[in-house]
């Protein structure tokens, strides 16, 4: 691809798919392929510390035509791997061969749909690193998978609590338990922080206003900003949500409090990680909303939570 710019990428929207896009973004730069990325402008701070390429940015109110125009033209490529404005916008382009993820709505405006349908038992990361071995580029480096090298050490005894999630109410763990697990970690003279996230319920405010001066309490808003604050603490405690996944990119290692979602398919990259979640007959059943009486975060009890913390915390 020398003749022209290259390849664009236009790279998922959720932050969660944006983490386990990673190993795949840095591999396709590393091949030489990609010559610049697509990307929410809330995440343009996170895809700086993954690589330097040249970004195009665009908020929730871009039009797929506005964000073609800033494109220009001389792409020679794009690869997008989730229906979204970035997609619509390299359709809009004319970007002459658009490759993507052979999903039906997707495929219409891609000129070489990619088949890399997932197995049951994959992590999600697959999606991505399949992708790229279908176009010839190797995901096996290990150095694809590391931690952003932000070069902020972890302070020692610190721990992150997340109680809110952005991913729905049944994806939080009640906040009694989280007072309690508080609680514990301070009587273990641990230096406790709590974080509030933008599209919960306000949970992480309201936990630290229990707490009282006891605890500090930051808002992780925007959420790529947050990196530095999230890569200085020893351990990240979270309810299932967008932070743990920001946190392990930081280089924190995370527990992650896991209810309706997969924890095989969605957990947080690295092998670091710790995942705690209570069986039962109805999960994963992947709802925003139980449609039930909450049972895989109400029969989680604190006991399980601190016996699942990592040895040497």
């Amino acid at each position: 691809m020398s003749a022209g710019k290259g390849m664009l990428l236009g790279l998922p929207e959720r932050w969660d798919e944006a983490c386990f896009a990673v190993p795949a973004v840095r591999a396709l730069v590393k091949s030489g392929l990609a010559g610049g990325i697509v990307c929410t402008e809330e995440q343009a701070d996170f895809w700086k510390t993954v690589c330097d390429l040249p970004q195009f940015g665009f908020s929730p109110k871009t039009s797929a035509g506005a964000l073609a125009g800033k494109l220009g033209d001389d792409w020679e490529a794009s690869v997008v791997w989730h229906l979204g404005i970035a997609a619509k916008a390299f359709s809009k382009a004319k970007i002459a061969r658009r490759l993507g993820t052979n999903e039906p709505k997707l495929a219409k405006l891609l000129t070489h749909p990619v088949d890399v349908a997932e197995s049951p038992t994959e992590h999600r990361v697959r999606l991505y690193i399949k992708t790229c071995e279908e176009m010839g580029v190797a995901v096996d480096r290990p150095e694809y998978f590391v931690a952003a090298p932000l070069g902020i050490p972890a302070a020692a005894s610190t721990v992150l609590l997340c109680p809110g999630s952005d991913f729905g109410a049944s994806h939080e763990w009640p906040l009694d338990r989280w007072q309690e697990l508080a609680e514990a970690l301070l009587e273990r003279g641990k230096r406790v922080t709590v974080a509030g996230l933008v599209g919960g319920r306000g949970l992480g405010k309201t936990l630290a206003d229990s707490l009282g001066d006891e605890v500090e309490f930051f808002h992780a808003a925007p959420l790529a900003a947050s990196l530095p604050l999230l890569a200085v603490h020893q351990l990240v405690i979270a309810a299932d949500s967008s932070l743990p996944h920001l946190a392990a990119h930081a280089g924190a290692t995370c527990l992650t409090l896991f209810g309706p979602n997969d924890a095989v398919w969605k957990r947080p990259l690295g092998k670091r990680h710790v995942v705690v979640k209570r069986h039962v007959e109805c999960a994963p059943c992947l709802s925003a909303k139980c449609l039930m009486d909450g049972r895989c975060q109400s029969e989680l009890v604190v006991a399980t939570v601190l016996a699942a913390i990592p040895q040497g915390f």
